[in-house]
């Protein structure tokens, strides 16, 4: 029975990491996320706060500010192709935010502030389903908030940063096996719960103007680490006896990776009417390869649980068309490759390679006042998987089958200026 709660707690916590890692929210900027959120070399509004701290420097005006939301709508299905069983997902859309504010000290420094939600969404599964013992049910949020500085060293080239200040919480909650009920005949449970979760980081980040149609970015967000102390794991429904845990609440520790992310790439303005941009990112994931977890109960002993991550990147094409002079139009692709390998696909980060298709506008109201708006079609390979960590009575117990995954994101947004 050690045994039992050891693996239903790691499992629990392991895939509320997985999922904030596997499932990055590509949504901090509508003009970003409309061309295929590529943004590090690109400067037109205050949301360079994100994608390059550096840029900020190079915006005209003396006040600048961004803000936005995002909804999203996403869709797994699952399906045991040799039993038949299905299951598809079934959760309210996720939210996501951002804002970026720049303020113009002089010619050679400017001041920024970036609060947005990189990480942040939710699973729901039809409760019960063949993956209960897994997961049902997963709801995370991490907010990112990032004081910046930018200095312009020369007239071709500036440097920017500052410190991450991160907070978190997350909600889950599974099954504890596969049968295990209660006298009643209700199915057990787990819910692990953990708020106000927080670290700090760092970012860095130049821009390189060879010549005043070309912009080359550089920008390196630092590995935070979540340390989650004293967390609440409560236990639901377990029948009376000695061979399985109390109802009740238990308490523990973990240490929770959010890897560090290097971005390069460029923006190009053609003419007048025409800019093209590219961004390379790799988030190096590889530090994600254990998750160990000390539990305040003495009898259990630390558990040390692998989940051997890999570093993935992404590749980001944008192009924007000035149609008006109040209409400015945008375009993207990215391709996405997943972190997860085989045997540790999970349905808590139920994602594969992604391919997304964006769109979006800016329509200037006045002349301080304008209106962003994005959307963002992702479609996630098909993908023959396994999760081969789960382990019941000291038997590993795969758990496969065929997964088909999507998600629409529309979003809209405002940039002001003084």
């Amino acid at each position: 029975m050690k045994n039992f709660l050891i693996s239903g707690l790691f499992l629990m916590l392991a895939s509320a990491t997985a999922y904030a890692g596997g499932y990055r929210v590509a949504a901090q900027g509508q003009r970003a996320l409309a061309m295929g959120h590529a943004g590090v070399g690109v400067v037109n509004s205050a949301e360079t706060a994100f994608f390059n701290p550096s840029g900020l420097v190079y915006l005209e005006d003396k006040f600048t500010v961004s803000a936005g939301i995002t909804g999203v709508f996403s869709n797994v299905k699952w399906q045991n192709t040799s039993t038949g069983q299905f299951a598809e997902t079934q959760q309210d859309p996720g939210t996501p935010f951002y804002f970026h504010a720049a303020y113009k000290v002089n010619e050679w420094m400017s001041l920024g502030l970036s609060v947005s939600t990189p990480y942040g969404s939710s699973v729901e599964w039809e409760r019960n389903w063949p993956g209960s013992h897994l997961v049902n049910d997963i709801d995370l949020a991490a907010i990112y908030i990032q004081p910046l500085v930018s200095i312009k060293l020369s007239e071709h080239f500036s440097i920017g940063g500052g410190p991450i200040f991160v907070t978190g919480n997350v909600n889950f909650n599974r099954n504890a096996n596969r049968t295990l009920t209660d006298e009643q005949g209700n199915r057990s449970n787990i819910t692990v719960d953990d708020s106000g979760v927080t670290n700090t980081g760092w970012s860095a980040s130049f821009m390189f103007t060879p010549v005043e149609e070309l912009r080359i970015g550089f920008n390196y967000k630092s590995e935070i680490l979540l340390n989650a102390e004293a967390g609440e794991a409560t236990f639901s429904n377990f029948p009376n006896s000695t061979l399985t845990p109390q109802n009740g609440t238990t308490a523990f520790d973990a240490t929770l990776p959010m890897p560090a992310e290097l971005t390069i790439g460029f923006a190009y303005e053609m003419n007048e009417k025409w800019l093209f941009a590219f961004d390379y990112q790799r988030a190096f994931w590889e530090v994600y390869n254990s998750l160990d977890i000390d539990f305040a109960n003495p009898n259990v002993a630390t558990s040390v649980n692998p989940r051997n991550y890999k570093n993935a990147s992404i590749y980001r094409f944008g192009a924007q068309y000035v149609a008006t002079d109040r209409l400015t139009l945008r375009a993207g692709y990215y391709f996405d490759e997943s972190p997860v390998q085989a045997g540790f696909f999970a349905p808590e980060t139920p994602r594969n390679d992604a391919n997304g298709f964006t769109a979006g506008l800016s329509f200037q109201v006045s002349e301080r006042l304008a209106i962003d708006a994005s959307f963002l079609y992702v479609r996630f390979q098909e993908v023959d998987a396994s999760y081969d960590s789960y382990v019941e009575n000291g038997q590993s117990v795969p758990f496969e089958g065929t997964y088909k995954s999507n998600a629409f994101l529309p979003g809209i947004g405002v940039t002001y200026k003084l």
